[in-house]
C-alpha cells in the first residue's frame, strides 16, 4: 500500500515538472517572436529622405516632362551650406535631374533641340548659371562636363517670404507657346522662360 503511495506521488512529482518545463518552454518562445518581430521593424528602412518624384505639362504642342528627386531643408543652411555657392549642383538629389522636351523651345534667344537633357545649375548670391547637358543620364555631379552642355543660361533668382522646404519643380504654361519652368527650395527660386519653337512645313 506504502508502495502505491509512493509511485502515485512519484509520477504527479514527475509531471508537474513536465508542465512547468512546457510553460517555461513556452515564454521562452513568446520572448523569442517579440524579439524577431521588434528587430523585424528596426531593420525595416525609412522611407526615402529625398522621394524621386516629376514634373510635367503640356504648353502649345510641347510636353516638357522633369524627373527629380526632392530632397528637404530639415534645418538645415541649403544654398551657400549644403548647395555650395560657385559650384555644380544636379538640381536635386542621387541622380541628376532630367528635363525632356518633344519639341524645340527657345531659351535665352538660344535654340534647345527636341530631346532629353541632364539638368544642372550652379548658384550663385546674385545670378544661376542653368545648364542642359546632353548626357541625362547621370549619378550626382561627379560624371558632369562643361564640354557636353547643349544650352547655357544665366537667371537671376528669386528671394521667397516664406521657405519652401521641398525642392520643388513647376511647368506652367503661359499661353501662345510661351512657358516657364521653376524651381524652388528653401528661400530662393529661380523661372526659366521658354517658346516652343513651331516647326515650318
Amino acid at each position: 500500500m506504502k508502495r502505491s503511495i509512493l509511485i502515485v506521488l512519484c509520477l504527479a512529482l514527475i509531471s508537474c515538472g513536465n508542465e512547468k518545463k512546457e510553460q517555461q518552454n513556452d515564454v521562452k518562445e513568446q520572448d523569442h517572436q517579440m524579439h524577431s518581430e521588434n528587430k523585424s521593424d528596426t531593420d525595416t528602412p525609412a522611407k526615402s529622405l529625398s522621394p524621386h518624384t516629376s514634373a510635367m505639362a503640356m504648353v502649345g504642342d510641347a510636353h516638357i516632362h522633369i524627373d527629380y528627386s526632392s530632397p528637404s531643408v530639415r534645418n538645415r543652411m541649403v544654398f551657400g551650406g549644403l548647395v555650395g555657392y560657385n559650384t555644380v549642383w544636379q538640381a536635386g538629389a542621387h541622380k541628376a535631374t532630367w528635363i525632356e522636351t518633344n519639341k524645340d523651345l527657345k531659351i535665352d534667344g538660344k535654340v534647345l533641340p527636341a530631346g532629353k537633357y541632364g539638368f544642372f545649375v550652379v548658384p550663385g548670391k546674385e545670378t544661376w548659371k542653368v545648364m542642359f547637358n546632353s548626357k541625362w543620364d547621370q549619378h550626382g555631379k561627379d560624371e558632369y562636363r562643361e564640354a557636353e552642355d547643349v544650352l547655357v543660361t544665366t537667371i537671376t533668382p528669386e528671394n521667397l517670404a516664406s521657405n519652401q522646404e521641398a525642392l520643388t519643380y513647376i511647368v506652367e504654361d503661359k499661353k501662345n507657346n510661351k512657358g516657364v519652368i521653376s524651381l524652388a527650395w528653401e528661400k530662393s527660386k529661380i523661372e526659366i522662360p521658354f517658346e516652343v519653337l513651331i516647326s515650318k512645313k
